[in-house]
């Protein structure tokens, strides 16, 4: 069976079993804050557990199952100029929520973390301001581990509510524990789909809450840059200084490369221009990787997640 027919065969399936839900050839590169990229294959939104419920019996009538990414906002990934061979699927619809008990927020997996900020730290609870900055899901920030200003989703995280897409269809609570949680790391794979998660938060005043969200925005403001990016590209390293510093040290600040540049407000973040290149963005990651391994003989390994590209290729790259 060749690649074409496999494709064919579960395309065909699944706008069979999906319906209206299911589209083919969707503008991946277009959902991702470099908005750079190609098409993937097929896309699918879930709005419900029913939904996943229909995909897990579909996928497992499959005798070649597509790859799968779970896409939240887009704002950590890097989507080939090819596109991906693979099943992209969102969550809208009851997974966009929050729930407020007490000290205990309820957190679907689809909600804008900035508006989650925003609604905990009016409800008066603290612990969770951190989050009005980064531009992604919360599904997504767990997946990560994301974080900033001194905080990350560990520090609050009490448990997730998943499916595993690849094993039973039933819903699972994980403690925190089982996720694994480290520096932008967590056990959440391809076929783990987050669905929501709870929050265990401090109590506090809401205008002190308030204006510890503004210091943050107002921070990344002036010290990180807009645009087509997907925030910072490399993790910093342990034992050695800031990922940024060891760029622009590297006399790297600023530096081009086709469509895609070294932001000159911030060394760790790669800029792409409208109707760029993801390949530009690729090489430049790499470019600027093996500058520093030579200039100072430090590793950095990336922060974003690179989709459709060869493995090698990936390999390389991180």
């Amino acid at each position: 069976m060749t690649a074409e027919t496999v494709q064919l065969a579960w395309v065909s399936w699944l706008e069979h079993h999906m319906g209206s839900e299911f589209q083919r050839d969707f503008p991946l590169g277009d959902r991702t804050t470099y908005r750079v990229g190609g098409r993937a294959t097929g896309f699918l939104r879930l709005n419900g557990i029913e939904d996943l419920v229909r995909l897990h019996a579909a996928l497992a009538e499959l005798e070649e199952r597509p790859r799968l990414l779970v896409l939240g906002r887009g704002s950590n990934l890097l989507v080939a100029d090819r596109g991906f061979d693979g099943l992209v699927l969102s969550l809208g619809g009851s997974f966009e929520s929050l729930n407020i008990d007490g000290s205990s927020v309820r957190v679907g997996a689809s909600m804008a973390l900035p508006v989650a900020a925003r609604q905990i730290g009016a409800a008066g609870l603290s612990g969770f301001e951190w989050a009005v900055g980064v531009p992604g899901s919360f599904g997504g920030a767990v997946a990560m581990n994301a974080g900033g200003h001194g905080s990350d989703m560990a520090a609050s995280l009490r448990s997730v509510t998943v499916v595993d897409l690849g094993g039973s269809t039933a819903v699972e609570e994980w403690p925190t524990a089982r996720l694994d949680l480290s520096y932008r790391h967590s056990a959440i794979t391809s076929e783990i789909v987050v669905l929501g998660g709870e929050l265990e938060l401090a109590g506090g005043d809401s205008e002190q809450i308030k204006g510890a969200m503004s210091d943050v925005v107002q921070w990344r403001r002036a010290h990180q840059p807009g645009g087509q990016n997907a925030g910072s590209v490399f993790v910093n390293p342990t034992d050695h200084p800031p990922a940024a510093f060891l760029i622009e040290e590297a006399g790297l600040r600023g530096y081009r490369l086709g469509s895609a540049t070294v932001s000159p407000k911030h060394a760790n973040f790669i800029q792409a221009e409208p109707d760029g290149r993801a390949q530009d963005v690729f090489d430049l990651i790499f470019y600027v990787r093996e500058t520093v391994r030579e200039a100072f003989g430090v590793e950095l390994t990336t922060e974003i997640r690179m989709i459709g590209f060869e493995e090698g290729e990936v390999d390389r790259g991180q």
